[in-house]
């Protein structure tokens, strides 16, 4: 049975010329979203106002969070290296302000896919040189050298998601996460890069107390991040972490 979401929490449905023109290029250039891959229920907003987020590196995690809607699997080391490109190519036809580069986790790779992440925002910037680029990324087990590449591909936005508190992190983040390591991924995005925006993202409504976000915003700010965000966890299935509050 589902959870009755409260009202404050219903959208309208999705429309608009702009909308309706972004979903059919999209469609047309064959790019995925995490707005429809991860069911998120804000994407006319966002397609509306002209901002994107597109997944790279296929559509299937290799870790499987408790909140997540994303496939998860092993892509066998499978990918597209033309994938920067037909990127690039594609959202230069987008008439889009801002976009997002995000990505499954990709532990069967050696460098997590940091490499494509990066190719692609080179390329972006070869086709859209007025376009502004985060890239919101996993956190390659921690390894510095693909951290450090990634920044050096010049995103105006560097975003790793801590997702929870650290209470939390064990009970809902795939095992292989770890708050700490979240933490050196950004601390060490901005040492490589200081003027570099860095950013994360925390959910609440799955158990944490306001203490722990109170924490959690203290250890992000001590990591050197510019900009959280805070979103009410919406539980995509029955099969994912019930919503607490």
């Amino acid at each position: 049975m589902r959870d009755p979401k409260p009202n404050w929490l219903k959208v309208k449905a999705p429309g608009g010329e702009r909308y309706t023109k972004l979903k059919k290029t999209l469609r047309e250039l064959d790019l995925y979203t995490v707005c429809e891959e991860a069911r998120c229920p804000n994407v006319g907003e966002c397609w509306g106002a002209g901002t994107a987020t597109v997944m790279l590196l296929g559509h299937t995690c290799t870790r499987g969070c408790r909140f997540c809607a994303v496939t998860t699997g092993n892509p066998r080391g499978a990918y597209d290296p033309r994938e920067p490109e037909h990127v690039a190519r594609a959202i230069s036809q987008l008439e889009l302000k801002y976009v997002v580069l995000t990505m499954v986790d990709r532990d069967d790779l050696l460098d997590g896919g940091a490499s494509l992440v990066g190719q692609t925002v080179r390329a972006l910037r070869r086709y859209s040189p007025e376009l502004l680029v985060e890239t919101l990324v996993g956190d390659f087990n921690g390894r510095k050298h693909d951290i450090a590449h990634l920044v050096e591909s010049g995103p105006d936005v560097f975003a790793h998601n801590i997702e929870v508190s650290r209470r939390l992190t064990p009970r809902i983040r795939d095992a292989r996460c770890s708050y700490d390591q979240s933490l050196d991924v950004l601390r060490h995005a901005k040492a490589c890069a200081p003027q570099r925006m860095t950013k994360s993202s925390i959910m609440v409504g799955i158990g944490e107390t306001d203490e722990e976000v109170v924490e959690t915003l203290r250890d992000l700010r001590d990591a050197g991040v510019d900009v959280v965000t805070l979103g009410q966890y919406l539980r995509p299935t029955p099969k994912h972490a019930p919503v607490d509050r």
